[in-house]
């Protein structure tokens, strides 16, 4: 197996360093402070191709690999963990669209999409229905050529501030489990669709988190992802390159706060010698980057798995994402920690990578739950090969 980089990929992670140290970083604080939805900078990077990064070309996207993506990423979340994320969020529903919709769907939404011009929320998550999405009440009944949705979601990224919504909803019974789930794009200023007050939350401050509630929503049929009952399959799908997509977020949250610990270490001075001379914050620092670097292996391999096809991928993708937001928000904490009271404070970023990162523990499915996959994939029969 060849580790190294490709010479595109290569390529790929310097623009998209160059975007993050010029267009993210100076102002990730203040967006920070003064919970501020960067949408123009979001624009900016849709000129640089960055929101449909593994959308197909035909559809105005990059049509790059998860792991050409992975690296892009990284680098645009050592800026901003938070605003990398709703990039992430956004490229998922984007490829949604574009890997299930029908023709006339991809040509109406996707181009506007990838391009920034247009920015997109997924919703799956619930009042009733986080961990258990299959179990999502919000329903979708046909009526001609239209569905009529009711019900509500929560926790929706980027909610009251994007244009469209790709939705989950029950179009099946009430006790028809995940068959019963169908996929939706509804513009987000639909006739019906209220918005709730942006949740007060530790960290993801510069992206706003909203209640939607949904009363009589009219979509046009045309406006389905697929067939009826697919949705939660289609849902699934894009969670296995989420998933990738929050690790590598963690990733460069992390690799920042390292670089950042490092130079603090020879500028403070204790007892009379720098920091970096003590060997126990060396180990420290040593365990830091050793765990940020197994961490990048197994994105990178799970990035790899689904790019390939591999029928392995989800298990990989959902080991990825356990041990990277956990081993992340580690090394985040450990550098606050090497900063002493200094990292406390918000004049110093760690506090707020700390905050941005411990977030990813949770979502696109909360690390028992990955748990839980894993678990269940290795007590199946003949399942040895997957893990070697």
């Amino acid at each position: 197996m060849d580790f190294n980089l490709t010479e595109d990929q290569l390529a790929f992670r310097e623009a998209a360093r160059a975007f993050a140290e010029k267009a993210m970083a100076p102002h990730a604080a203040t967006w920070d402070e003064e919970h501020i939805f960067p949408v123009d900078v979001m624009r900016e990077a849709g000129e640089m191709g960055f929101m449909g990064m593994y959308t197909p070309e035909a559809l105005g996207g990059m049509g790059l690999s998860r792991l050409d993506t992975s690296v892009i990423v990284e680098e645009l979340a050592a800026a901003c963990p938070s605003t990398a994320a709703f990039i992430t969020i956004h490229n998922m529903a984007t490829w949604m669209i574009a890997s299930f919709g029908s023709d006339a769907l991809k040509h109406e939404f996707v181009p506007r999409l990838a391009s920034g011009e247009w920015l997109a929320s997924y919703c799956l998550t619930e009042p009733g229905a986080g961990s258990d999405a299959a179990n999502l009440r919000t329903k979708a009944v046909r009526d001609g050529d239209n569905y009529v949705i009711n019900g509500s979601k929560m926790f929706i990224s980027g909610a009251g501030s994007t244009d469209i919504l790709v939705l989950m909803a029950r179009t099946g019974d009430a006790d028809s489990g995940s068959k019963g789930i169908s996929t939706f794009v509804i513009p987000a200023d639909a006739d019906g669709i209220s918005y709730g007050k942006n949740e007060e939350k530790m960290g993801w401050h510069s992206q706003p988190t909203r209640m939607i509630s949904l009363e009589n929503v009219r979509v046009p049929a045309s406006y389905r992802v697929g067939e009826e009952g697919d949705g939660f399959a289609i849902a699934m799908k894009g969670l296995d390159g989420g998933r990738l997509n929050i690790a590598t977020c963690s990733l460069g949250g992390a690799q920042a706060a390292l670089l950042r610990a490092r130079n603090y270490m020879h500028e403070r001075e204790q007892f009379g010698k720098p920091l970096a001379a003590f060997q126990a914050l060396q180990f420290k620092l040593a365990d830091m980057a050793t765990n940020l670097v197994a961490a990048r292996q197994m994105v990178r391999l799970g990035a790899f798995k689904l790019d390939s096809g591999d029928p392995e991928a989800t298990l990989h993708c959902a080991m990825a994402k356990r041990f990277a937001t956990d081993a992340c928000f580690d090394v985040a904490n450990e550098a606050l920690q090497l900063h002493g009271g200094y990292g406390y404070i918000r004049e110093y970023p760690l506090e707020r990578y700390l905050r941005d990162l411990r977030v990813h523990q949770i979502l696109e499915g909360t690390n028992e739950i990955m748990r839980l996959i894993v678990a269940r994939r290795l007590l199946d029969d003949g399942v040895a090969e997957a893990i070697q």
